[in-house]
């Protein structure tokens, strides 16, 4: 059984996710706000933290923060109110692994919620793979180490998970559709930005320093790793 740690003050979506996610076979545990959630993840293994943005005293961004730097691989979804595609950068920026807009489909909660922790146990089958490399860049993955040409390179949880999905698929096309949805886990919105927004945060750290640029725009399409 899969343990769910859900923080959300507001007492009547609270109680509305605590019988929703036990009726779907979870083990569910409640936090009002960001201190005694943080202090129940630090007690108690989750497979999974659902948090509200918005919340009393610390937000759910400072929480996510928290979280991160003591569990960089468990799934985060974030609950909010707030929908614009900055909003969302910055959850996940700090860490979050979806994005779900109040008010919601509850079917729709409880199919991130699958697909997060699908996810997580196949990247666990897969974590026996110490390094992936392309050219000059190397990336360690149990470290969250990123090295190009001998230099060290600091990546956001977003970036080192796209970067890794590059690296898993060298000189293959991929579209934003595959990319939003093996990295963010979302069914790619065409109105929205994000995915090119990443790729430039990437480049930016990636191929900016280097004479090599590895990350190509192939126009219509999607984008490559692949050295010109």
């Amino acid at each position: 059984m899969h343990r769910i740690l859900v923080v959300e003050d507001d007492e009547r979506l609270a109680s509305v996710l605590y019988k929703g996610l036990i009726g779907e076979g979870f083990s569910v545990t409640m936090a009002t706000d960001a201190e005694k959630g943080f202090e129940l993840f630090q007690s108690v293994k989750f497979d999974l933290i659902l948090t509200d943005l918005v919340l009393p005293g610390e937000d759910g961004i400072e929480l996510c923060k928290k979280i991160r730097r003591e569990g960089p691989d468990i799934p985060i979804l974030m609950l909010t109110a707030l929908g614009t595609t900055d909003d969302k950068l910055v959850g996940f920026d700090v860490g979050a692994d979806d994005y779900l807009v109040k008010p919601f489909d509850f079917r729709e909660l409880f199919a991130r919620i699958k697909s997060l922790l699908r996810r997580k146990m196949a990247g666990a089958d897969s974590s026996l793979q110490e390094e992936l490399r392309y050219a000059d860049l190397l990336v360690h993955l149990s470290q969250k180490k990123v090295i190009r040409s001998e230099m060290e390179i600091l990546l956001t949880p977003k970036e080192f998970n796209l970067l890794v999905f590059l690296l898993r698929n060298p000189e293959q096309i991929l579209s934003r559709e595959e990319i939003a949805k093996e990295v963010w886990g979302l069914e790619f919105d065409t109105g929205t930005n994000f995915i090119d927004v990443y790729i430039n945060y990437l480049r930016k750290k990636i191929d900016k320093p280097f004479e090599i640029q590895l990350i190509q725009t192939r126009p219509g399409m999607g984008f490559i790793l692949q050295k010109p």
